[in-house]
């Protein structure tokens, strides 16, 4: 148990859907519900004013959809953002695509179990992102193709490219690819606790707050392809 509870605003526009998520949290002795919201605006302005841990954001809503109100509290320019899990009923590879863009730290299905919704908000408030790597093959390779395509001389690859050394250029590639930090560390030949420092200082020359952005941006600017 935590000293300060993990604060979690829920925003669903399904009152049953909604009442689960506050039982299921608030048996928690580490969780806290600070808020709800019934659509994506009320809970833009909810998490602005409540400032939780957490947003557990819900995709179709009526007023101002989870993807945009994610974008709104997440995305690229926020000044303060929060944390963001997309829990959703569909399973549909382009909502789970641009609500990873627009800033969200990852993504569930509404039929995982509890324990699952709740391990999914401590990993996320921890600092670590909720995206497998089987995810990251299927889904992120898929979509590139909509992504800017892959350009040698495209400016923002060689500012990525200047950003980096060789060894950490070579760890983001396997970042993308889906890796895990074992995974990783096995292909490179180094110990899982030298993937993380690469990781780590990975995020913080591209200006990055978790993995999951890495991936997306390796994709965008070209570095390494759906195609491999």
């Amino acid at each position: 148990m935590t000293e300060t509870p993990i604060k979690v605003l829920i925003c669903e526009d399904q009152e049953l859907v909604r009442a689960g998520y506050v039982t299921v949290f608030s048996a928690q002795p580490d969780m806290e519900v600070v808020g709800e919201a019934a659509d994506g605006r009320a809970a833009v302005e909810a998490a602005r004013r409540l400032r939780p841990d957490i947003v557990v954001m819900d995709i179709r809503m009526p007023v101002l959809d989870g993807i945009e109100a994610t974008r709104q509290l997440a995305g690229p320019g926020v000044a303060a953002p929060v944390k963001v899990l997309v829990v959703t009923t569909f399973n549909v590879d382009e909502y789970v695509y641009e609500a990873l863009r627009a800033g969200a730290a990852g993504f569930l299905l509404k039929d995982a179990r509890p324990a699952e919704l709740v391990n999914g908000v401590r990993t996320i408030v921890r600092g670590d992102s909720l995206l497998a790597p089987a995810v990251t093959r299927t889904l992120i390779g898929h979509y590139a193709g909509r992504l800017r395509p892959a350009d040698t001389a495209n400016p923002a690859r060689q500012e990525v490219v200047r950003a980096l050394t060789p060894r950490e250029l070579e760890v983001l590639e396997q970042l993308a690819a889906g890796l895990s930090n074992a995974e990783i560390a096995a292909e490179l030949v180094i110990t899982v606790e030298t993937v993380k420092t690469y990781v780590s200082r990975i995020l913080t020359k591209l200006g990055l707050r978790d993995r999951v952005q890495a991936v997306v941006l390796a994709y965008r600017v070209g570095l390494v392809s759906a195609a491999g």
